[in-house]
């Protein structure tokens, strides 16, 4: 499930809950019941665990630059 960002006229900014992909361009308001329209955000990932963003940013980097392991690290058996 992933969170969308909807603009409400009466309430401001509502977060809702859909799944990826299936976020409709207008839905209801769940605190008025007024119909609120769906708002482009940037996506959440500096919400991500320290470790998780380090990780994706080691991912992206070897996609152009691989890092080659030629030995086990440390306290790792051979």
């Amino acid at each position: 499930m992933v969170t969308y960002a909807y603009g409400c006229a009466t309430c401001g900014s509502v977060d809702l809950t859909f799944p990826m992909g299936a976020a409709p361009e207008h839905a209801e308001c769940p605190r008025c019941g007024a119909w609120t329209r769906r708002r482009w955000t940037a996506p959440g990932l500096t919400r991500l665990p320290r470790g998780m963003r380090d990780a994706f940013t080691r991912e992206e980097r070897s996609r152009d630059e691989p890092e080659v392991v030629t030995r086990p690290g440390p306290g790792r058996p051979l």
